[in-house]
């Protein structure tokens, strides 16, 4: 969907703390630009599919298809695409392009979340107040946030 001419087309993605201590992920949607965060323990499947589904569930109505990298941690896109009653794609190896907005978005978040930080030391507050800072970046990204929500 490379017009991102409708609502519900989502990017997934991880980010690791330092020494792979916690992680995020980053759910991001192509026309609106609404980014949602959650910080997960592991990068194990289910921990993963089922934090994707905690995030998405309450736009259930505005997921169409969600597009993930490679990593091992989407095995369980089969039960995402289930329980979201969306199709789930993987970018080809090595084409982060495909998954841009997210890639961009994850680059922005390490203003708040440094390479060098254990994000098992992240609290709920402080990935709201990223979330929110993301989300309203810019005028024209609140007039298409609130299409969704």
């Amino acid at each position: 969907m490379d017009a991102k001419a409708r609502i519900g087309d989502w990017e997934i993605d991880t980010i690791t703390g330092k020494n792979s201590k916690g992680y995020l992920i980053t759910v991001v949607e192509r026309k609106s630009k609404l980014t949602l965060i959650k910080r997960v323990p592991d990068r194990q499947s289910e921990q993963m599919a089922k934090a994707i589904a905690q995030l998405l569930r309450p736009y259930k109505d505005n997921v169409l298809t969600i597009t993930a990298d490679n990593g091992k941690e989407f095995t369980q896109h089969k039960k995402i695409s289930k329980s979201l009653k969306a199709d789930v794609y993987f970018a080809h190896p090595y084409h982060a392009w495909e998954r841009g907005l997210n890639e961009n978005t994850n680059g922005l978040l390490r203003q708040y979340f440094p390479k060098k930080m254990d994000f098992r030391k992240i609290d709920d507050k402080s990935i709201d107040h990223a979330m929110e800072r993301l989300n309203n970046r810019d005028i024209n990204n609140k007039n298409n946030v609130a299409l969704i929500i």
